[in-house]
């Protein structure tokens, strides 16, 4: 639909919309369509609205006064996975995604589109990460017993009580490494939910004679509250300057690609933040022993840590894992997750699911296991059982719990 029929539904326009980050941002896009390639929606879709270029156009014709509001304006701005795989393939540079979130938070505060009731609920959860933390205290005592059987929860025998923080108290104490020493973003979702991730997380760094402290006074990075655009970005964003500040510690490491990227923007540097693998590259790990038997391991690349975070996981992480491991197909392209967005649109997320899962089918390997870095992602990914899109037993597993080997790591 064009931009004709775009300004065809809507009523006045809102005085705050040309506002929104000013028109010579919104006007930046040279039009080259370098976007159209990378762009899951518009790859699913082919409405040239439904892509980067199409939204920005749609946007800078609504602040300049072409356009009113408009539902169709207000639709694709929702279709957006957010993705980020449109920043690194633009010649011109244009910080779509900084575009986006602050478009996201302008369509809420006016109203125009809401998130579904459960996200506003969830946002406010994990605002409060003591109540987010104690609400889930079921979930994980059913998970760490296999009787959790959502299609987005991922088996895993999770500790139900003893904190991040107090395990990593307990293991600085008992091992006392004297390596670098690092910070950890324990995340909302992933501490409340899936935390024996961030167990494995202060073992892996331990064993590799990581110092690591885990401020207890951290809260939710923001993230969720960017992709839905409800408000509440700046207190969060306070909250964990504070709890990082004056750590003495090297960097701030993260094991979700999407709160790390969150986390760097509210840190600005002061300490840095690394992926957690990436680090791990840089100080040179210890590699496990090859591993027995026909297990295959396939790496997908969170989209928040190839385009929002211009990272990878390095080689020689993979490689000390001791599997044998490859790339996935389409490795570097949406998995559909977006943060919240297979609970948005979930027939879309499906879709694009659908085709960057169907080579576990017939993946070689016994266990197949498919391996990433965001918690997020591996919930979209354990979906693909579920939704009958892959018919063949597989794993999934974060990379941190490839390299965390009982024999060799520290308990």
């Amino acid at each position: 639909m064009g931009a004709g029929l775009a300004g065809g539904m809507g009523g006045g326009m809102s005085a705050t919309t040309p506002g929104i980050m000013g028109k010579d941002l919104l006007s930046s896009c040279v039009h080259c369509g370098f976007c159209l390639e990378v762009c899951p929606t518009y790859q699913l879709t082919g409405d040239e609205n439904n892509s980067p270029r199409g939204r920005l156009r749609l946007w800078r014709e609504e602040a300049e006064g072409k356009i009113p509001e408009d539902k169709w304006t207000d639709f694709y701005t929702s279709e957006c996975v957010g993705c980020l795989a449109c920043e690194p393939a633009c010649p011109a540079n244009v910080p779509y995604g900084h575009i986006l979130e602050q478009t996201r938070h302008t369509y809420v505060e006016e109203r125009r589109w809401l998130p579904k009731q459960e996200l506003r609920l969830a946002a406010a959860a994990v605002a409060r990460p003591k109540f987010f933390d104690i609400a889930l205290l079921p979930a994980r005592a059913l998970r760490s017993l296999g009787l959790l059987p959502h299609p987005l929860v991922f088996p895993g025998a999770t500790p139900v009580f003893q904190s991040t923080a107090a395990y990593a108290k307990a293991l600085m104490e008992r091992h006392r490494p004297t390596g670098p020493r690092v910070a950890l973003l324990t995340g909302c979702l992933m501490e409340a939910l899936f935390r024996e991730i961030n167990f494995a997380t202060v073992r892996v760094l331990v064993a590799n004679n990581v110092q690591v402290v885990v401020p207890e006074s951290q809260g939710c990075c923001g993230a969720f509250q960017e992709h839905t655009g409800i408000s509440g970005v700046k207190i969060l964003r306070e909250v964990n300057r504070r709890a990082f500040d004056g750590l003495g510690v090297d960097c701030a490491v993260a094991n979700s690609a999407g709160c790390g990227l969150s986390l760097g923007k509210t840190l600005e540097g002061k300490p840095p933040v690394r992926d957690v693998l990436g680090f791990l590259g840089e100080i040179g790990i210890k590699p496990l022993p090859p591993r027995s038997g026909n297990a295959r391991v396939y790496v997908d690349l969170p989209c928040h840590l190839v385009h929002g975070q211009r990272s990878t996981i390095p080689e020689s992480v993979l490689d000390a894992t001791g599997y044998r491991w490859e790339f996935a197909p389409c490795a570097k392209e949406c998995c559909g997750s977006g943060g919240i967005y297979n609970i948005q649109k979930p027939e879309n997320a499906r879709e694009i699911l659908a085709k960057k899962s169907a080579f576990l089918n017939k993946a070689e390997g016994d266990p197949v296991i498919l391996a990433t870095s965001n918690h997020v992602c591996m919930m979209q990914w354990n979906s693909a059982r579920s939704a009958g899109l892959v018919k063949r037993p597989y794993d999934v597993r974060h990379v941190i719990q490839l390299l965390d080997s009982p024999e060799k790591n520290p308990q």
